[in-house]
């Protein structure tokens, strides 16, 4: 029988300081630096990368307690189910390589995911992945380990080789849902994703944990914890500088961000105030079709791409964003077109333009009749 180890109390308050730690630090951070905090969020950056870890992390613990010679796939299924559960979201969290490898996702991901990235979480129904969501969170992180104390249930959960993770994971977990759905600030979806990921390298540790005192299964905790964060910072800087700048790229981008500004300064375009979107999404969504036929798109005569220019994609392979930034603060109102750039990442905040993004300034700006930058 596969059986989760109880966890030593000691232990147990580490785990759940350690999870709860993640989300005081994004909160704090926002209310310190509203920038940093804006930056680290994006994809790639040391939040989605240190999820990615923490979910594969876990997948390779439940193996190992899996793959043991004694292995019974009678009492060793669930184990397995969880390790390539793991696996799964560790792969959706960094859209199978897209962004690192830069290759262009199939047309149906393109249209139908508003990320336009190779990941199925995202064309799923909205209430169907939050009842996803709520049932990993609260029927396993939660129900399934305090229904597990009632002798009865926990022998018949035993019997078919369910594995609960422990009691004293229960508030972790617990936490990690409540946030998600309460949701206090922007972004927390991306620290949830990070915590709950850290639940189940948890989760996972406390089956090989047997014989381990409080102070011991504590120190591996802690340690596991910040070998995720470390990873995932050491992964963030390492594709932070990661570079395809070939010259032709950067002078295609150039070229297909001023046949965008022209596009945006016809007659037919209608100023909306706030929107931060993918350019394709912006376009479905406030029906500017008149961009399926302007300047940009007649750029296929000299050479860009039909996919490429029905889906609004910089060479890259990864999509032309717009933003408009509202007067406030004393600041002039500001829309502007952009691309990530050569690394495939956002490295500009809200007001400044940094790293490697081209942009072109519609509105405002310190270039807003300038060559792209």
């Amino acid at each position: 029988m596969q059986r989760s180890n109880p966890i030593d109390p000691i232990a147990g308050v580490v785990a759940n300081l350690l999870v709860i730690g993640i989300g005081s630090y994004a909160a704090v951070l926002l209310a310190i630096d509203a920038d940093l905090y804006y930056l680290g969020v994006q994809e790639d950056e040391y939040v989605e990368w240190a999820s990615f870890w923490a979910f594969t992390g876990a997948a390779l613990v439940y193996l190992y307690r899996a793959l043991r010679p004694a292995f019974d796939w009678r009492s060793g299924w669930f184990i397995i189910g969880l390790a390539i559960f793991c696996i799964l979201v560790a792969m959706e969290e960094i859209s199978w390589g897209q962004r690192v490898i830069g290759y262009r996702p199939p047309e149906y991901f393109l249209e139908y995911n508003f990320q336009q990235e190779l990941n199925f979480h995202n064309v799923i129904d909205t209430d169907l992945r939050k009842a996803g969501f709520a049932l990993v969170v609260f029927g396993y992180g939660a129900a399934l380990p305090l229904l597990g104390l009632i002798p009865l249930v926990g022998r018949g959960l035993e019997r078919v080789g369910i594995l609960a993770p422990p009691p004293m994971l229960v508030p972790a977990f617990a936490i990690t849902g409540i946030a998600q759905l309460w949701y206090p600030f922007d972004f927390v979806g991306e620290w949830v994703e990070l915590m709950l990921g850290v639940c189940f390298l948890f989760a996972a540790m406390s089956i090989v944990a047997r014989g381990q005192n409080g102070r011991r299964l504590a120190a591996r905790y802690t340690i596991a914890w910040l070998i995720v964060l470390g990873v995932g910072v050491a992964c963030a800087t390492a594709t932070r500088f990661q570079r395809a700048g070939d010259p032709q790229y950067l002078a295609a981008a150039r070229l297909e961000l001023e046949a965008l500004r022209r596009d945006f300064l016809s007659d037919e375009m209608e100023f909306r105030c706030g929107p931060h979107r993918r350019l394709f999404t912006y376009a479905e969504r406030y029906e500017l079709w008149y961009l399926r036929d302007g300047e940009f798109s007649r750029l296929t005569a000299q050479g860009l791409s039909e996919q490429r220019a029905e889906f609004m994609l910089d060479p890259w392979n990864y999509a032309y964003w717009i933003r408009d930034n509202c007067a406030a603060d004393e600041r002039e109102r500001m829309t502007y077109i952009y691309s990530f750039g050569p690394n495939r990442r956002r490295d500009s905040t809200k007001w400044e333009v940094g790293g490697d993004d081209l942009v072109v300034f519609v509105r405002g700006g310190p270039a807003a009749a300038q060559p792209v930058r």
